[in-house]
C-alpha cells in the first residue's frame, strides 16, 4: 500500500487545483452557485479538456483509463475548493453503471460523450420513503417503459441522459437508459443547503433501454462503493482547507492586543481538529488502496465514511466556533464549507447508518486469540 501520491497523482493534483482555485473565490462561487445552472459550464471544458472526466474510465470507451488511484486527490481537490461542478453526480456515477453494464456501442457513446463533456448524465434511484441503505426500488417497466418516481436525482436538472433503476415484470431490478428530453418524463429542480442542485423526476410510460442483463443490485452496490470512497476523498479536501483557515485566523485575529493562537486552549482545540483530520484521511488512503487492489468492500467504504464523518462533524463545528459570528456568515467561507460537509454527511448514508452496518458484520469477524 502506497502512503504518498506518485509524480504523476501529484501533477494531476496540482492540475485541478490550478484550474479550479484560479476560478472560484467566494464571491464567485456565490455567484455561481446562484444561476439557474449552478456551476460553471467554462470550468467543465476546461476539466474535460485535461481528461479529468474521463478519468475513471477505459481507453476503448473514450476514457483516461487512470482508476481510482487518481480520483481520490482529484475529488480532495474538489473538497479544498468546494467547486460546485457535479463531477462525481453527473459523469462518475452514471458513467460507471453504464461502463459495467452496457455493450461496446453503448459505452463508447454514453461514457465517450461524458469524458468529453459533450454529455451529462445522472443515476436516478433513490424515491420517496427511501433511507440508505435499503432502496424499495418501486419504479417498473412493461413492454420498454418505464414509470415511477424518483425524488433525489442529484445533478438530474441538467443531465442529458438519465440512468434508472426499476423492476422488470419479473420483479428483477434493473438499469435502463432514458433521454432527459423523451416524452413522459418531468423534472423538478430544487437547490440543496450546499447551494447544490438536483431534481425529482417522474416518469410515465417514458421510453426505456435496459442495459446489460440480470439482476443489477451487485452493479449498483459496487459502483456505491466507489462513490462513498470519492466522497471521503472531498470530505477530507474540505477539511483540510477549513482547518488552514481556522489556524491562519488564530495567528492573523488578534484578542486584548495578541494573536488568537496566543491562547493555550485555542491551540490544543486547533491540534485536536488535525488529529480529526488525520484520521479521516488515513483511512481515505485505506479505501481508496482497497479499491485500487480490486477490493469493493462496502465494510471498508463505511468504515472510512464513519470516520470521515466524524471527523467532518468535529472540524465543522470547531472551525465555526474558533471564527466566532463571522464563521457563520455567508460572506466568509468556513459556512460554506461546513455546509458541504454536512451533506456529504446525509448523502449515501449518515454517521449512524454506517455505524449499524458496521455493528451487524460484528459477527462476521473471527476473534483474535493470543497463543
Amino acid at each position: 500500500m502506497e502512503f504518498e501520491l506518485s509524480e504523476e497523482q501529484v501533477m494531476l493534483r496540482d492540475t485541478v487545483r490550478e484550474v479550479l482555485t484560479k476560478k472560484y473565490d467566494i464571491e464567485t462561487l456565490r455567484a455561481v452557485t446562484d444561476t439557474e445552472l449552478g456551476w460553471s459550464r467554462d470550468v467543465w471544458t476546461s476539466l474535460a479538456e485535461i481528461g479529468i472526466l474521463g478519468l475513471v474510465f477505459d481507453d476503448a470507451d473514450g476514457g483516461t483509463g487512470a482508476g481510482i488511484e487518481e480520483l481520490a486527490p482529484v475529488m480532495s481537490e474538489f473538497g479544498a475548493s468546494i467547486a460546485p461542478e457535479p463531477f462525481l453526480d453527473a459523469v462518475v456515477v452514471p458513467g460507471l453503471l453504464v461502463s459495467r453494464t452496457a455493450d461496446a456501442d453503448v459505452r463508447a457513446d454514453i461514457v465517450g460523450g461524458l469524458s468529453s463533456g459533450e454529455r451529462l448524465a445522472a443515476f436516478a434511484h433513490h424515491e420517496n420513503g427511501d433511507r440508505w441503505p435499503v432502496y424499495a426500488v418501486a419504479s417498473t417497466v412493461a413492454d420498454g417503459k418505464l414509470s415511477g418516481t424518483k425524488s433525489l436525482v442529484p445533478a438530474g436538472h441538467t443531465a442529458d441522459v438519465l440512468v434508472v433503476s426499476a423492476r422488470d415484470a419479473s420483479g428483477e431490478i434493473g438499469l435502463y437508459l432514458v433521454d432527459a428530453a423523451a416524452e413522459g418524463v418531468a423534472r423538478t429542480a430544487y437547490r440543496t443547503h450546499d447551494r447544490r442542485r438536483g431534481a425529482q423526476i417522474v416518469f410515465t410510460d417514458a421510453p426505456a433501454t435496459r442495459l446489460g442483463s440480470g439482476d443489477a443490485s451487485s452493479v449498483i452496490s459496487e459502483v456505491e462503493v466507489f462513490a462513498q470512497t470519492a466522497l471521503v476523498a472531498e470530505a477530507v479536501g474540505a477539511m483540510r482547507a477549513s482547518l488552514d483557515m481556522t489556524t491562519e485566523y488564530l495567528l492573523t485575529r488578534k484578542q486584548f492586543g495578541v494573536p488568537l493562537a496566543t491562547f493555550q486552549a485555542l491551540t490544543h482545540r486547533a491540534a485536536d481538529m488535525y488529529v480529526s483530520l488525520e484520521l479521516a484521511s488515513s483511512l481515505s488512503v485505506y479505501a481508496t488502496a482497497a479499491l485500487a487492489e480490486g477490493r469493493v468492500d462496502p465494510i471498508i467504504a463505511s468504515r472510512a465514511k464513519l470516520q470521515a464523518l466524524r471527523s467532518a462533524r468535529h472540524v465543522g463545528q470547531e472551525s465555526i466556533q474558533m471564527h466566532g459570528g463571522i464563521g457563520m456568515t455567508a460572506e466568509y467561507p468556513v459556512a460554506h464549507y461546513v455546509s458541504r460537509l454536512t451533506a456529504i454527511g446525509h448523502t449515501l448514508g449518515d454517521a449512524d447508518s454506517h455505524l449499524q452496518r458496521l455493528s451487524a458484520s460484528v459477527g462476521d469477524w473471527d476473534m483474535v486469540t493470543v497463543a
